[in-house]
């Protein structure tokens, strides 16, 4: 199962990366609990998974992923905090309403916290935006009328959230097509992970 997840979302490389052997895991918008199954196989994290479709449930009990059924940006309001060593947003912070209060309940409850999103500042979608439209791609699969994504961001324009917010980023990948991106990060690559706490 390992290497089929990271062909399809090489993102999960990254942050397992990060992520020592044993840690507490809450991982946010868990979908069907892939990112869970693999951490605990490859990590052996404990944790569980927030997740409100009925049918991710389903799939993450399936994949033997604990879960509890809830809306993320109002389902980890209840947790103490510092109750994990990590609080996972996995191509979900594009889809948040409230991104600002929800990165600050991922660094109360989280220890650190991993998020990975599509780069709006990725040049194949400045192109799109250029041309007239809005941008269809791997990292951003739906129309404009049908998209879940309500706040795209660049690399820069998390970066300034992350200042405004003291949180200290501690490291970041930026990837396209699953390898790495150094050389003008947020026009040539297409997915973003970051890895952050709260300033000290």
């Amino acid at each position: 199962m390992s290497n089929s997840i990271i062909q399809s979302r090489p993102d999960f490389a990254a942050i397992a990366a990060w992520i020592p052997q044993g840690s507490s895991v809450l991982d946010l918008g868990c979908g069907d609990g892939s990112l869970l199954r693999y951490l605990r196989e490859t990590k052996q994290v404990r944790g569980y998974g927030v997740e409100i479709s009925d049918a991710n449930i389903a799939a993450c009990i399936a994949n033997d992923v604990n879960v509890i059924q809830s809306d993320l940006e109002s389902g980890i309001a209840d947790f103490e905090d510092g109750s994990f060593d990590f609080v996972i947003l996995s191509q979900t912070l594009q889809a948040t309403r409230h991104t600002e209060a929800l990165m600050n309940q991922i660094v109360r409850v989280g220890r650190e916290g991993i998020v990975s999103f599509p780069n709006f500042g990725y040049w194949k979608n400045r192109l799109q935006v250029l041309t007239g439209n809005m941008p269809v791609s791997d990292e951003l699969p739906y129309q404009w009328y049908d998209t879940p994504n309500v706040h795209l961001c660049t690399l820069d324009d998390f970066e300034i959230l992350c200042a405004h917010q003291q949180i200290r980023i501690l490291g970041r990948h930026v990837m396209v097509n699953g390898n790495d991106v150094h050389v003008l990060p947020n026009l040539l690559g297409s997915t973003a992970v970051y890895r952050f706490r709260r300033d000290a």
